[in-house]
């Protein structure tokens, strides 16, 4: 029989029955994928940074530089859904499945809670191991002084910046999860992913998983002098970026926001048009 891609509502079919088996897995298994996507994810982050920091330099190829960085930011999501992960943003679609009362809501927030764990361990071992492999000196160490740059920038945006932000970001990186669900190849599940979320990197948005990477690594490289002096930030910047404003002012408003665009604006709004109408 020919294979052919799921229709939509079959792929609200296929998510829930992901959703139900997402929630089942033990702890053990939990952390572990997602530890991996996490690392996943910064590895994508990272990369995506090397591609094009010297773009992001320059404000006349900045546009430009989000554009290739978007190129290579896929390859995350490609790993997590087709090598195996557990990923907080793609997971928010498990709101379908407590739509549709195949999920009760403490066992997704049991998945929600240690997959962002798992996923913040994950990125954080990637951006150590980053920061201490040498590589953010690479181009004259203008990699480590855009790193901190995006780093300082991610803090100091405002709670509604930041909220809507992330809305838009995982909208985009749950459909692109959703339509790889239709998928029936490899190749199809590739491409699935691979244009939604160019989308969402060349438009700058907020994806909590990646500033698990972005925001730590600038942290861990915000006392080299070098750094400092080539991104061109003051003192109350450099001081603004700690550990507190990376939870409070990027993460919570991001997360908020991750759920409402991913968990509302795809997995609810597609539960309703094809199960609950």
């Amino acid at each position: 029989m020919e294979k052919r891609p799921l229709k939509p509502a079959e792929i609200t079919d296929y998510t829930i029955n992901m959703a139900i088996d997402k929630t089942s897995g033990s702890f053990q298994k939990l952390i572990i994928l997602s530890f991996l996507a996490g690392a996943f994810i910064a590895f994508a982050a990272e990369g995506s940074n090397m591609a094009a920091f010297n773009l992001f330099a320059d404000p006349t190829t900045y546009g430009l530089g989000k554009a290739l960085a978007g190129i290579v930011f896929g390859t995350g999501l490609m790993l997590v859904v087709i090598a195996g992960g557990e990923l907080f943003t793609g997971n928010t679609l498990i709101l379908a499945a407590v739509c549709e009362k195949k999920v009760r809501v403490s066992k997704m927030l049991r998945n929600w809670t240690i997959v962002y764990i798992g996923n913040l361990l994950g990125s954080l071992f990637i951006a150590y191991m980053m920061v201490n492999s040498g590589l953010l000196s690479s181009g004259a160490d203008m990699l480590g002084a855009v790193t901190l740059k995006i780093a300082v920038y991610k803090v100091n945006l405002d709670f509604m910046e930041a909220l809507y932000l992330g809305i838009m970001c995982n909208w985009l990186v749950c459909l692109a999860v959703w339509i790889s669900y239709g998928a029936e190849t490899m190749a199809g599940k590739i491409l699935a992913i691979f244009f939604p979320i160019w989308l969402f990197i060349t438009s700058g948005f907020e994806h909590s998983v990646a500033n698990m990477y972005y925001i730590p690594a600038g942290i861990m490289v915000k006392t080299n002098p070098t750094f400092i002096e080539l991104a061109h930030l003051s003192k109350e910047s450099i001081d603004s970026l700690t550990w507190s404003s990376f939870f409070i002012n990027n993460l919570l408003p991001v997360t908020i926001g991750n759920i409402i665009g991913g968990g509302l604006l795809v997995g609810m709004a597609y539960w309703f048009t094809f199960k609950k109408a």
